[in-house]
């Protein structure tokens, strides 16, 4: 399985804006969120890299800002590849896109605004499954990401 951008859309009349994301629940059959949360990086700085679930899926979606997240398919959970090829997004608040993130992946997480605030959901709960590996953030050769934008229709 491949991360998918599932993209959200707006409409704006007289009274105000509304972002929404219908594609979203279609893609979800029989997926169970059970952990929602936020994540507010310290400022736009700071990259939260590298950290991945080998099981546990995720999607994100910017409530606030702007994010450039980075996606890495891990070869070997014990010992990856320092030099496997990287997936780039960027998601904004503009639009209610969702970033589907499936499990075997690890991401880094860059806020591109201040004050942005990243939604992340999981199909599993909080100490239900043992399967959080952090690399350090270097571990990973930087180069030239592939821009990626695939829809979940």
């Amino acid at each position: 399985m491949k991360p998918e951008l599932i993209e959200g859309s707006i409409h704006k009349d007289a009274r105000g804006t509304i972002a929404y994301n219908n594609i979203f629940s279609e893609c979800l059959t029989d997926q169970g969120i059970k952990k929602v949360f936020t994540l507010q990086n310290t400022d736009t700085v700071f990259v939260r890299a590298w950290q991945g679930h080998a099981v546990e899926q995720r999607w994100f979606s910017a409530l606030t800002g702007k994010f450039k997240v980075l996606l890495i398919e891990i070869d070997d959970w014990e010992n990856p590849s320092p030099d496997l090829p990287q997936l780039e997004y960027v998601l904004t608040a503009d639009q209610m896109d969702i970033l589907h993130i499936p499990a075997g992946y690890a991401s880094s997480i860059q806020a591109l605004d201040e004050c942005s605030v990243l939604l992340v959901m999981a199909d599993y709960a909080q100490g239900e499954l043992q399967d959080e590996y952090r690399f350090p953030p270097e571990y990973f050769k930087e180069k030239q990401n592939e821009i990626s934008k695939q829809i979940c229709k």
